[in-house]
């Protein structure tokens, strides 16, 4: 072993003092200003740790385009947005929907989605709903972020097939 191999060792064993902290916090500004932690990153991450079914099958964003202007009481025109999802078992196609107070409403439609247990999370939030006999669901006010639905065959139980989307912002 070299003097300078040893040198380092001893350093390296030595506890982190007050000119080691000020080293990692200009090394920690200097990256966030020149390579910033993308704001959606954290949200992104939580939605993929959360995942409970990894056997679960995952949809493909199909098409995400703007639909007809909303109504709104004020001068503001709301743009309605439509997502559609597919995977081998299941289309679903969203509206989403901005209401003048703020949030979004969201309608859905699956097929085959017959009693298809509906999850929705944006957040730490995570809303449910089952969908009628024609696959129709509705979330009445979702508040703004990223979301991904959840869907279930038979109501949604813990150990039916589930059919996860991607990430959407909303």
């Amino acid at each position: 072993m070299t003097d300078d191999q040893s040198r380092l060792e001893a350093l390296e064993a030595m506890p982190i003092d007050d000119a080691d902290g000020r080293a990692l916090a200009t090394l920690r500004r200097i990256y966030e200003v020149g390579d910033p932690v993308p704001p959606s990153l954290l949200e992104r991450v939580k939605f993929a740790i959360t995942l409970d079914d990894l056997e679960a099958e995952v949809a493909r964003l199909q098409r995400e385009a703007d639909t007809e202007p909303v109504a709104a009481r004020s001068e503001d025109v709301l743009k309605a947005q439509t997502v559609t999802f597919t995977s081998e078992t299941l289309t679903t196609m969203v509206t989403i929907t901005p209401l003048a107070t703020g949030g979004v409403r969201l309608d859905g439609w699956a097929t085959p989605g017959a009693g298809l247990g509906v999850e929705l999370r944006v957040g730490e939030t995570t809303l449910r709903t089952t969908a009628d006999e024609d696959g129709r669901f509705v979330f009445e006010h979702v508040e703004h972020g990223l979301a991904q639905l959840v869907l279930r065959q038979n109501g949604g139980g813990e150990g039916d097939h589930a059919v996860i989307t991607p990430a959407i912002e909303i």
